[in-house]
């Protein structure tokens, strides 16, 4: 609508403008038809006043006097011709410029004007003899004293010359009259012009109000069908209701019903299938958690604790990254694919949150078989990428247990390390952190060069730690409550001994930082 309503607008000045320009143009058709005719008419008076001189001239008697025969002549010429307004009367020069005849100006007859200019420096009386000795003789344009306003005016004039006694004969026409003409004329045409604009703009007037209310009652249908969709999508993202199309009115919007249903369908189906495999892996941790706890307990009873415990904790490692691997894939792979075609969801969030902890649980894992197998292979890492990377990783774990993770970290800083080994001592940390600080506060991590080394520190406001070296022997906690294996930080101990990566961590009832300072690449 609004663009008919420009379209509109365009159209009507562009019409407009082609009245005033149609407007224009036949004014000045007017005023070139109008002065033609105006030098007809004084053409058409001079030519009778040589036809009557020449007839004069030849039938006069040729013993009578010349002198008192042109005195004749002059004398009816004055009184047959003049009008009104003061113009259509005949002057008469001879190629002097000696005025002969002058009926509006009788104190000039005798004078010489030859040299007589008007105030835009006409040579009036010489043009017009010059103009009057051609053959068809000619027009002179000049400003002269009105005899009716006692003002000067401009004037055209028409001259053409008797050569049998030397002179110049003509007549004019004042051209403010001819404006005065041409002005009414213009008028009526503005009149005209005026009444069809008033009419376009009323036109448009009503095209406004008319495509105004179509918007208005357009809007109105559209946000009553959009509102209904609305409505349908928040019960669908809680309870399994599917659109009823004998609601929707909109053709467009119809349409699309069994689609938006398909996908409701389908987005269900997924939920029930992500529950039912987040349940089934719950509960094989918690059973995997359970027979650990049980073989600690009879291994504790045994005199060589240590190397029963270290052989129980590996064959345990193995059987568990066998068993969590294949349905840990699984839930990744579909939560990707419902993020991809469905977009975020709140419930999705808390499970994608749950898989990543367990996803770094079986990294630990599969790092404790590993790591007496064979060598992880160092390269030059842009640690400060990386940190950002598992940063975002761990983002909708902190989400879920309600801290928000606030990173300060220098651009471009390299170390030459292995990619895996890094990747725990970074992903323990931040599981750690986020376990164990108060709800509701920030984990901090920063990262910044000091001199010759590259500084890693994770601060939190969490519960004190009473014993800072027992937390990194393995399967020790600080808190029974919070769950877990206790094997992460030993993991970290062990990377850091074997890579010279100094260790510190300070602890008070305010503040908690672990501390890894990182010798700078070679």
């Amino acid at each position: 609508m609004l663009l008919i309503l420009v379209v509109i607008i365009v159209f009507s000045v562009f019409v407009a403008y082609k009245e005033y320009q149609n407007f224009e143009s036949e004014a000045k058709k007017i005023q070139a038809a109008f002065i033609q005719k105006q030098k007809d008419t004084i053409v058409f008076d001079t030519m009778r006043v040589l036809h009557f001189i020449n007839h004069a001239y030849q039938y006069s008697d040729s013993v009578k006097d010349e002198a008192l025969l042109k005195k004749q002549i002059l004398d009816a010429i004055e009184n047959l011709y003049g009008r009104q307004d003061g113009t259509g009367y005949i002057f008469i020069y001879d190629f002097t410029g000696m005025v002969l005849s002058d009926p509006v100006q009788k104190q000039n007859v005798g004078k010489n004007l030859y040299e007589t200019k008007d105030i835009n420096g006409v040579m009036v009386i010489k043009d017009l003899i010059n103009m009057s000795r051609q053959k068809e003789g000619g027009f002179v344009e000049y400003q002269w004293l009105k005899p009716t306003t006692s003002s000067l005016s401009p004037k055209i004039s028409y001259a053409k010359s008797f050569e049998p006694w030397g002179w110049m004969v003509g007549t004019g026409v004042y051209l403010d009259e001819v404006n005065k003409q041409i002005q009414e004329e213009r008028d009526i045409l503005k009149s005209r012009l005026n009444q069809y604009s008033m009419k376009m703009v009323f036109l448009l007037g009503i095209l406004c109000v008319v495509g105004i209310i179509g918007i208005i009652i357009t809007n109105r249908i559209l946000q009553k069908e959009i509102s209904s969709f609305s409505n349908y999508f928040k019960e669908a993202s809680s309870t399994y209701v599917m659109i009823d199309d004998a609601k929707i009115r909109l053709a467009e919007f119809k349409r699309m019903v069994p689609y938006i249903n398909t996908m409701i369908r389908v987005i269900h189906r997924r939920k029930e299938r992500l529950k039912e495999l987040n349940l089934a892996l719950e509960s094989k941790v918690e059973q995997k958690t359970k027979d650990l706890s049980e073989q600690n307990r009879l291994l504790a009873q045994e005199k060589d604790f240590n190397a029963s415990l270290v052989k129980a904790q590996d064959s345990f490692i193995k059987h568990s990254i066998h068993e969590i691997n294949t349905p840990l894939a699984v839930i990744m792979t579909h939560i990707d694919l419902f993020k991809m075609k469905e977009g975020e969801n709140r419930y999705l969030s808390k499970i994608e949150a749950a898989s990543k902890i367990i996803s770094t649980i079986y990294e630990d894992l599969s790092y404790m078989v590993k790591k007496n197998r064979f060598d992880y292979v160092k390269k030059r890492l842009n640690v400060s990428a990386f940190l950002k990377e598992r940063i975002d990783f761990f983002y909708e774990i902190a989400k879920g247990n309600q801290h928000t993770i606030i990173s300060a970290i220098q651009n471009s800083l390299w170390l030459y390390f292995s990619l895996e080994e890094l990747q725990r001592i970074v992903d323990n940390n931040l599981s750690n952190a986020i376990k164990y600080a108060n709800k509701g506060t920030d984990v901090k991590v920063r990262l910044q060069e000091e001199k010759e080394e590259i500084v890693l520190e994770f601060l939190t406001v969490s519960p004190k730690i009473e014993d800072t070296e027992r937390i990194f022997k393995a399967y020790q906690r600080e808190n029974d409550v919070r769950g877990g294996f206790g094997l992460g930080l030993e993991i970290v101990y062990t990377i850091c001994q074997k890579e010279n990566v100094k260790i510190y961590v300070q602890s008070s009832d305010e503040m908690t930082i672990f501390s890894y300072r990182f010798r700078k690449e070679a």
